[in-house]
């Protein structure tokens, strides 16, 4: 295998592929800056010009499109307090606060190396984790996929600060929210009051930025204020020092980035979430983690590195089982398709060297995407000195266009703008709103695999290995963030 690896080195080096990697990247750099869209729509672009293209060549396009979009939507999350996609929402928590503290250079900079080498760090463990893979993806049924649904609700005690009892109200609205529209395992359909538009529900794009790009909007120009409220150079808190944080923080990219691999190649969770539980389980287990949701470089490199990682675990179970770990990775298996390619466990033997490729590729991208990144990082941080009066506009025009991208239809902004009115009222009132997204985005895995774990077992599923195990170490950590917290009201 080592020998069939530094061949598909060769293969990735040669002129005509790496070109079309540089090309993937440039694509995912423009798709993830821009808010509301993803990798799944960067590789849905690419998709209709890969037909007739060399395999190799191919691959190394779609592979760089979903590599880097989670390294560049770091830059809306960080200067604008709005999720680039659904894997930057953790990133806000901290990013955004460092951006208003005059910080945006170093919270930008740390959040691409942290990227980096969570997705190096993922490409790795595929290639570490493939050949005994198949046993450990078997392993998780409903019952297990539920309880980790619910390890991600438990992170709503984290994001809700001082004010637990608003938060698990925000956290239960956002059940009720996911609710809307189709029952994921029953036939009908749930509070859409006979309009066409919520019979699919509520697009995460639109009720991402109506949760935390509207509102923000609307406080500067209320109050007149740049997003930067501290300090004068945008140099401050520069490059290097982001680097330097990341390289204090080694073992928690290390840790992060194993759970974003860990979390990437259970189908059906996917990486709306894990994001949100890498944040999570960094403020619970770090010391003095009271600065978490304030301006904490560590809330940023954790969910930057997960984030990134996850896409080399949602390649375990797609490649393998023909299983889309993600929505990039499900348009990927599009890709096979066309280009005569078929997932399972013939991609270690038959085609071990598209494998591998792909692996590479995953990796160097990465490099390559970071480096981007960073040559831009300085000129893009000003953004955040420039007055609200001045971009607002702009930016209400591209969170406009992420909204209705959605589903193309004009529901998309009609509720992109009632969600965005409503949410500034809540911030106004103090409640907070990370909750409400984690029980949005988690509603159809907790109903879905609740459904099927007691039509399938009864209740006998409680005693499931897996789930015992997932249930103490949710346990675990709820004890911990109590007994830190707890410390924290005693200084």
């Amino acid at each position: 295998m080592i020998e069939a690896a530094f061949a598909a080195l060769g293969t990735l080096f040669t002129p005509s592929t790496l070109s079309f990697v540089l090309l993937g990247v440039g694509v995912g750099l423009m798709v993830g800056i821009l808010p509301g869209l993803g990798g799944t729509v960067g590789m849905s672009l690419a998709l209709p010009f890969i037909f007739g293209m060399d395999p190799d060549q191919a691959i190394a396009l779609l592979i760089g499109i979903a590599a880097v979009v989670h390294t560049a939507d770091t830059f809306p999350s960080v200067l604008l307090g709005v999720p680039g996609s659904s894997g930057s929402q953790a990133t806000i928590m901290d990013g955004y606060p460092l951006a208003r503290q005059g910080q945006a250079s170093r919270a930008l900079a740390a959040a691409f190396f942290a990227s980096m080498a969570g997705g190096v760090i993922g490409a790795v463990c595929i290639f570490l984790v493939l050949p005994v893979a198949r046993p450990m993806v078997l392993a998780f049924g409903s019952p297990e996929l539920l309880m980790l649904a619910v390890l991600g609700l438990s992170m709503v005690g984290i994001l809700s600060g001082d004010r637990p009892a608003r938060g698990m109200v925000m956290a239960a609205s956002g059940l009720l929210l996911g609710a809307v529209g189709a029952a994921p395992a029953t036939p009908f359909y749930r509070f859409t009051a006979g309009n066409l538009y919520l019979y699919d529900g509520i697009p995460l794009a639109v009720l991402a930025l109506g949760l935390f790009a509207l509102p923000e909007i609307l406080d500067l120009l209320a109050k007149g204020e740049r997003i930067a409220t501290e300090g004068t150079q945008p140099a401050r808190g520069s490059v290097l020092q982001g680097l330097k944080d990341v390289l204090a923080s080694k073992w928690l990219v290390v840790r992060s980035a194993v759970l974003g691999v860990g979390v990437g190649f259970i189908p059906g969770l996917g990486g709306s979430v894990v994001d949100w539980i890498s944040y999570g389980v960094a403020a619970r287990t770090s010391r003095d983690s009271e600065g978490f949701g304030s301006g904490d470089i560590r809330g940023v490199i954790a969910p930057e590195s997960s984030n990134n990682a996850k896409e080399g675990g949602a390649l375990i179970p797609t490649l393998l089982f023909g299983i889309p770990g993600s929505g990039a990775t499900a348009v990927l298996l599009g890709g096979f398709v066309v280009l005569g390619l078929q997932p399972g466990p013939r991609m270690l033997t038959d085609n071990l060297d598209v494998t591998l490729l792909i692996i590479w590729t995953l990796a160097l991208a990465n490099v390559f995407g970071t480096l981007a990144c960073l040559s831009v990082s300085g000129l893009v941080a000003r953004l955040a000195r420039v007055p609200a009066a001045r971009l607002a506009p702009f930016l209400l025009v591209i969170m406009l266009v992420g909204a209705y991208q959605s589903t193309r239809s004009w529901g998309d902004l009609i509720a992109f703008l009632v969600i965005g009115t409503l949410a500034w009222f809540l911030r106004r009132a103090d409640y907070p709103l990370p909750p409400l997204l984690i029980g949005f985005v988690l509603s159809t895995s907790v109903e879905r695999n609740l459904f099927l774990s007691v039509e399938r077992y009864g209740w006998s599923w409680l005693g499931h290995p897996g789930v015992l195990v997932i249930t103490a170490m949710t346990v675990a950590l709820t004890w911990g963030s109590m007994r830190v917290s707890k410390r924290a009201e005693q200084r």
